[in-house]
């Protein structure tokens, strides 16, 4: 069956040669009844100091290879996308799509660096050397959602990608579109959503709209181009990049088009035929934007978890609970938003990249709470649930997968040490219990702080029925528990005990008990920290050693030799 482009195609083909004519003629010519996109900015664009260099730059080269005569028709260049949506917000950006109507985006920028080199060209726009980077090609990889080879250079300091306008099919059996040259309104057509469908035309100074991108913009709305189950068979990815758009500009996605995202086709083959590394690509965009939370709550009404935070190689009927999944990242939410001195944000989460990590923790929380499933030939030292499926399901990186099992191996300890400062338990005052305890956290998978916010949000998310204003009261209890507790940890002064500096260290320790060091030294050495906690002023490690010679029968030191 013909697609709606494929019967359009033939019209189409004929409009764009006519448009772009009249584009090219618009200086010199008054405008005249023609077919072609609605133009009608939402307020002009103003384009700043460098945007005008590279408009003029890019004219000249479009008339440098007119003149040549070996394109068949008039070039017309237009911006695309992701910076003509941004700029219509006032948001500067500093990524440029540069859309060509006949050449590809190869040749394009290959033609264009020839010209900048010409003196004519370096005098005309005052190119200085640093102005143009070193041109990159960047080959075709569908895994990658690349269909095109496309052409990358730094200019005037923006970053430009060149490719040519297309428009694109899909065959039943396969989600990798057969690619040709298109006319502007079949590449706008093709794309995830109207609001990143727009072009700016280099020639008029204006806003080419050809799918009603201007008045969702207006109204803050989210839709796509063409029938949103198409457009979603088509790349199913494009669900996570509407969630990603929706969240980071606080549009809303408008009501059909939501109700597709869920739709059990859509799911199915986000989570089957979608690589995962493309998955991740989107998800760590998401999680490190600026309203990761709206992002979370759009998944979890969407239904899109399961589809998103899964292994596709293995066939699972039933995924985690994820019925209060939403008191675990509004927490986190709340936790981010008051970050004073000694608050449990400021003391958990330390820096951008910790962030980022803790929303991760967020969005994994219901897998946290899965147990190590039952099979005999599973080895002891094997990732639990939750790292499987963030390491199969979007491909996350080791430092983030080591958080995620030492999170989980240690979630129990942290809640019972937890519980014990809250119910004041006679032990709370033993320091290097505690400090122990941090030093292994943060020695097992880093970051102990963080492995204590994923106990914390999976505590809330296990024992809260929501996370509401109508709520306060609970809410509030629950926080002033972990408050606690982090605040002792503060008291006892072991907060930054895993960067305590060690009296001895295991060369040191063997030469004064005589013998070569070997597997004890570990835990012998762990019998000296300890005593450093318990004699935080002692600065001789003497007697420290007299404890390890005490127990050597225990800790399996040789005798003397």
């Amino acid at each position: 069956m013909l697609s709606r482009l494929g019967r359009l195609r033939p019209r189409l083909v004929m409009k764009k040669r006519k448009f772009d004519l009249f584009l090219r003629d618009r200086h010199t010519h008054a405008p005249s009844a023609r077919a072609g996109p609605s133009i009608m900015p939402l307020r002009p664009i103003q384009l700043n100091a460098r945007e005008q260099q590279l408009r003029r730059l890019l004219i000249d080269v479009c008339r440098f290879i007119d003149a040549t005569g070996d394109v068949g028709e008039p070039l017309v260049v237009r911006w695309a996308g992701g910076w003509v949506r941004d700029r219509l917000l006032g948001i500067e950006s500093h990524d440029i799509d540069v859309a060509i109507n006949a050449m590809t985006g190869v040749a394009f920028a290959q033609r264009m660096c020839d010209f900048c080199a010409s003196p004519d060209a370096v005098d005309r726009h005052a190119i200085r050397p640093d102005d143009v980077g070193n041109l990159h090609n960047v080959a075709r990889n569908p895994e990658k959602s690349k269909h095109l080879e496309t052409a990358m250079v730094r200019m005037f300091g923006l970053d430009l990608d060149f490719v040519n306008l297309r428009r694109e099919t899909y065959a039943s059996d396969s989600r990798n579109p057969h690619m040709e040259f298109g006319t502007a309104e079949e590449d706008a057509l093709r794309r995830d959503a109207t609001i990143n469908a727009l072009f700016y035309n280099l020639y008029t100074g204006c806003v080419e709209d050809f799918t009603s991108g201007l008045p969702d913009m207006a109204t803050r709305t989210i839709r796509t181009p063409l029938d949103p189950l198409q457009t979603f068979t088509d790349d199913p990815l494009r669900v996570l990049r509407l969630v990603r758009f929706a969240s980071r500009l606080q549009f809303t996605i408008d009501p059909a088009t939501e109700q597709v995202m869920g739709h059990h086709k859509v799911l199915d083959a986000l989570r089957i035929k979608i690589s995962r590394e493309r998955v991740g690509v989107e998800l760590e965009k998401i999680l490190k934007g600026s309203h990761p939370r709206r992002a979370l709550e759009l998944m979890d009404r969407l239904n899109l978890y399961h589809a998103i935070f899964t292994d596709p190689a293995q066939e699972v009927s039933t995924g985690p609970d994820t019925t209060r999944w939403h008191a675990a990242y509004q927490c986190l939410d709340h936790l981010m938003q008051n970050r004073s001195p000694g608050s449990i944000g400021a003391l958990l989460v330390l820096s951008d990249d910790a962030a980022y990590l803790a929303w991760n923790l967020a969005a994994v929380c219901p897998w946290m709470a899965v147990q190590d499933l039952p099979d005999p030939d599973r080895k002891a030292n094997a990732p639990p649930p939750v790292s499987v499926i963030a390491r199969e399901g979007f491909k996350a990186p080791n430092k983030l997968t080591g958080i995620l099992t030492a999170s989980h191996r240690h979630r129990k300890e942290i809640a019972e040490l937890k519980s014990a400062v809250c119910s004041k338990e006679p032990f709370i005052h033993e320091r290097d219990r505690f400090g122990m305890a941090v030093r292994r956290w943060d020695a097992q998978g880093g970051s102990w702080a963080l492995q204590v916010l994923s106990a914390l949000l999976v505590d809330a998310m296990e024992h809260l029925e929501a996370w509401s204003d109508r709520d306060v009261e609970e809410r509030e209890s629950f926080l002033r528990g972990w408050q606690k507790f982090l605040d002792h940890l503060v008291e006892l002064d072991v907060y930054n005990a895993p960067a305590l500096i060690r009296l001895l260290d295991g060369r040191s320790l063997a030469q004064s008990l005589g013998v070569k060091p070997g597997k004890w030294t570990g835990g012998a050495l762990d019998v000296c920290m300890a005593w450093q906690l318990r004699n935080p002023h002692e600065t001789d490690p003497q007697e420290a050693i007299e404890e390890v010679r005490r127990r050597r029968d225990e800790l399996g030191i040789p005798a003397a030799g």
